[in-house]
């Protein structure tokens, strides 16, 4: 039998709904020369820079040869909390292998309530023999992406959530860039390095303010089959351009033989995105350039931030070089020389850095 309010009028209803407020981020953590690291005794670690996923700073651990003696021919990797917490932070985490292969990528996962005592991970992640005869180790490098979901806090709300119409994600850029590889209606034509590409003037002017002042500018009275000339620039560059004008991505082309690698056009690519006021553009290049951040990279990486105004890779290359031994390595190579003579600027806020 149904209650009533009052004496005998409709039943009274209501209802709530609990509610989870998440937050979700990865890192990716590179081995470069990881037969060195291999000297690293079992149960000492190599960290991660931090990083901030759902409000907490976190750290990646990598054990060489194991957090402990029964896992010394094991590589074992950890996630912990790199700050003091006052209450249980709860979070989900997934380590894996990420490469040129990623289906074939290794994938380990749980729940963990978290507090500031314990880190999570896997004290056998995987063998050392094994990673050495597989596909995720190339050229004495391979990386690991710790993927990270934090639940902050629950919450009540009134009533239920309704039933909604499920929603396909957009999926203009396919369009689009379906567009751009037909060249259907396409009424300019480039002529980069020796190579041509044709393209759709509306597109690219709503894109890029330079492009519109050039395409409906100073070119607008020219013939609609004419060519546009591109100079200091290389094809392949343009054609990564061009993908990203048209869908939004930073592009993943399949390599060809003599085609940049993906650091290098990466660093062409920002130089491109400057040129032609794509900041979007700039930060996806920024954020691929901070995965090639090494020994052997930083100072033109550092070079090539300064020059562009790079503010947040610029950062990272600092981080990099707070570290003795990065720093010490860094300042006998030949890039720490020509970064001093072309940007004397980053080495006084260097110097001001170490000194602080």
């Amino acid at each position: 039998m149904s209650s009533t309010s009052g004496g005998g009028g409709e039943p009274s209803r209501s209802a709530s709904a609990i509610l989870a407020d998440t937050a979700t981020g990865y890192h990716i953590l590179r081995i470069d020369a990881y037969s060195r690291t291999k000297a690293t005794p079992t149960g000492e670690c190599l960290k991660s820079l931090p990083f901030t996923v759902g409000g907490h700073r976190w750290c990646v651990r990598y054990y060489p040869n194991g957090d402990r003696p029964e896992a010394k021919d094991y590589i074992s990797i950890y996630i912990y909390l790199d700050e003091s917490v006052t209450k249980e932070v709860k979070a989900q985490f997934m380590f894996r292998f990420i490469g040129d292969v990623a289906k074939q990528a290794l994938t380990l996962g749980g729940v963990k309530s978290y507090d500031s005592y314990g880190g999570w991970g896997h004290s056998q992640f995987i063998k050392r023999e094994d990673l050495e005869k597989s596909i995720h180790l190339r050229d004495d490098s391979f990386a690991i992406q710790c993927d990270v979901l934090v639940t902050n806090e629950f919450r009540t709300v009134k009533g239920t959530p309704r039933a909604s119409v499920s929603v396909p994600p957009s999926d203009l850029h396919k369009h689009l860039g379906y567009l751009l590889q037909t060249e259907n209606g396409a009424d300019v034509v480039f002529d980069v390095a020796g190579q041509t590409f044709a393209a759709h003037r509306c597109v690219l002017a709503a894109r890029s303010p330079v492009f519109g002042a050039e395409l409906f500018g100073v070119m607008k009275e020219s013939d609609t089959g004419s060519v546009v000339r591109i100079d200091d620039m290389e094809a392949q560059v343009f054609k990564a351009l061009l993908y990203f004008f048209y869908t939004d991505l930073f592009p993943e082309m399949a390599s060809e033989e003599g085609d940049l690698d993906e650091d290098v056009l990466s660093q062409h690519l920002l130089v491109a995105a400057d040129r032609y006021n794509l900041e979007r553009l700039k930060l996806l290049c920024e954020n691929k350039l901070c995965e090639y951040i090494d020994v052997d990279t930083v100072a033109t990486i550092l070079a090539l931030a300064e020059q562009h105004h790079c503010h947040g890779l610029k950062k990272v290359c600092f981080d990099f070089l707070s570290s003795p031994g990065n720093l010490k390595a860094v300042v006998a190579s030949d890039g720490f020389k020509h970064l001093s003579r072309s940007c004397p600027s980053v080495m006084e806020e260097l110097i001001g850095m170490l000194a602080n």
